[in-house]
């Protein structure tokens, strides 16, 4: 009731807000989850399109790469050692204090401090020293080629002259964050909303959306009700839900692609899911075909492993399908015997083990109930149940999870932080507590390698090492859609990351929308 009513608190669609604004000035969305903290300092807009903050490069439609607080796509050296980055003239913070060198350089190295609980830090890993060279140029010197680099540099900067004076950790610039963005952030609700105003003074050019509303909504039926009643101009929607306003003239969906995949996790210190031959059978008692129909009514694909079947990077021999028969074999072989009840038991030990999904994700739960239907096939015993994530993150070194997961650009931006032993249990990182060395000297060899043949050979091998011991059963990838009312005009969306919603969908360059009239 809460959620539904700070929807219901927003301006309604058409009328105006209360500023006065026009319909086509003031845009509300429906989303289903909301930042911890606004800092990139901790970790918020790492991946880009901040809406408050810009980072020296931003990504167009296509993910490709182009200057944003850099005035150009860095200068690389060294073999690809050093990157010099020269900034934009003339841009400033909301304040208005200029940007400099220095708050690069203060951003990256507060980011990279071990004081710092930023659980995303791994991912600059490379990076040796980083300094100013004068006002506008600042100079990354890495410990190794990392191939990926510049598309790390989407990093937000912040203003060290306000955060710097606070505990990056519990400051208040979490919550009340200063920016370079086209929008300043003017209230936050924790768990209702938050609203953001057009900056006029944005280096890119004033905003014709002058007023954003993000309305917290988790429940996927909730957010359908607020959308069709116009308490929202548009929303995120699970593909059931989003196929009911199919007919509606006055709302268009938009589908983008991802690289958002649905799988469980089989923690390694669990004595069932910790067992190869249990966690190879589940991979193959799944049908994930007939996920794609019928919980995403097609709008996905089957997850033969963390990278989607149209990347490049995937391994085209590591696709695979339901095979119950194969799967028992296994299970024989490994000792694990059918008992009375139709559940494999082996030293005594039934295989059983309980599966959690975060309570009012629908797609969650019809993944989670099919995987248990296929599980049962094999004779293993998968109890579902649902819960608020403060009772699953206690648990996900036991327990499996119906987890979502997928970072676009490198592979190495996803599969790294997923997969290698070092970042076991360390927050979401590695939730399976996967430790497989095959695997960490791929990931290994991925990132530090410049040769894209060489990384290809790693991260095939990483692919077909995942099919032999599983660390995750790979379920789905999801498109993301989304409805949104028809009253601007060619809006666009990204290939996606699983973090969407909030700052992806076609609201990813809100600040470029122009109205259809």
């Amino acid at each position: 009731m809460a959620m539904a009513g700070a929807v219901t608190a927003c301006s309604a669609p058409g009328s105006g807000d209360a500023d006065g604004g026009t319909a086509a000035e003031s845009v509300v969305i429906g989303v289903s989850s909301e930042p911890d903290t606004l800092s990139p300092l901790l970790g918020y807009g790492k991946d880009g399109n901040s809406k408050i903050f810009d980072g020296l490069l931003a990504r167009d439609a296509d993910l490709s790469l182009k200057p944003a607080l850099a005035k150009a796509l860095p200068e690389i050296t060294d073999g690809g050692r050093t990157y010099t980055y020269t900034l934009r003239d003339g841009v400033k913070f909301s304040d208005g204090e200029p940007l400099t060198a220095d708050d690069v350089v203060f951003t990256y190295r507060t980011v990279l401090d071990d004081r710092t609980n930023n659980t995303a830090k791994s991912e600059l890993d490379a990076i040796k020293e980083v300094k100013a060279d004068g006002d506008d140029k600042v100079v990354f010197t890495l410990d190794y080629p990392y191939a990926g680099f510049a598309a790390r540099t989407v990093l937000p900067v912040v203003p060290e002259h306000v955060a710097g004076e606070q505990d990056p950790n519990t400051g208040a610039f979490n919550t009340e964050p200063v920016g370079t963005g086209p929008y300043v952030l003017t209230g936050w609700s924790k768990g209702e909303k938050l609203t953001f105003k057009a900056n006029p003074d944005y280096w890119g050019g004033a905003p014709k959306v002058k007023k954003l509303t993000m309305a917290i909504i988790a429940d996927d039926d909730v957010r359908a009700t607020r959308l069709r009643s116009g308490d929202l101009d548009g929303a995120t929607l699970p593909p059931n839900l989003a196929a009911t306003f199919k007919d509606d003239d006055g709302r268009k969906t938009h589908r983008a692609t991802s690289y958002d995949f649905r799988a469980v996790t089989l923690p390694t210190g669990n004595p069932v899911t910790g067992d190869t031959a249990i966690r190879r059978a589940l991979d193959l008692a799944v049908d994930r075909e007939a996920m794609v129909d019928k919980i995403l009514d097609g709008a996905g694909r089957p997850a033969y492993g963390p990278l989607p079947v149209d990347d490049p990077w995937f391994a085209e021999d590591v696709e695979r399908s339901q095979d119950l028969a194969e799967a028992g074999r296994l299970l024989d072989e490994a000792g694990w015997k059918p008992g009375k009840d139709g559940v494999r038991a082996k030293d005594g030990r039934s295989a059983r083990f309980t599966l959690y999904y975060p309570s009012g994700d629908k797609v969650r739960q019809d993944h989670a109930l099919a995987y248990a239907s296929d599980a049962k096939k094999a004779g293993i015993d998968v109890r579902v149940e649902s819960a608020t994530w403060e009772v699953i993150e206690p648990r996900m070194k036991q327990d499996a999870v119906l987890a979502g997961f997928g970072s676009t650009g490198d592979p190495d931006f996803g599969l790294y932080t997923l997969l290698h032993s070092s970042l076991a249990g360390d927050g979401f990182n590695n939730m399976a507590r996967y430790d497989n060395p095959a695997v960490d000297e791929a990931l290994d060899t991925g990132r530090r390698s410049q040769d894209p043949k060489a990384r290809k050979a790693a991260y095939d091998g990483l692919q077909r090492e995942l099919v032999k011991n599983p660390g995750y059963t790979f379920l789905t990838h999801i498109d993301h859609l989304y409805v949104l009312d028809d009253r601007w005009k060619d809006l666009t969306t990204q290939t996606e990351p699983h973090e969407h919603g909030f700052a992806s969908g076609p609201w990813w360059n809100v600040e470029d929308w122009q109205p259809a009239a």
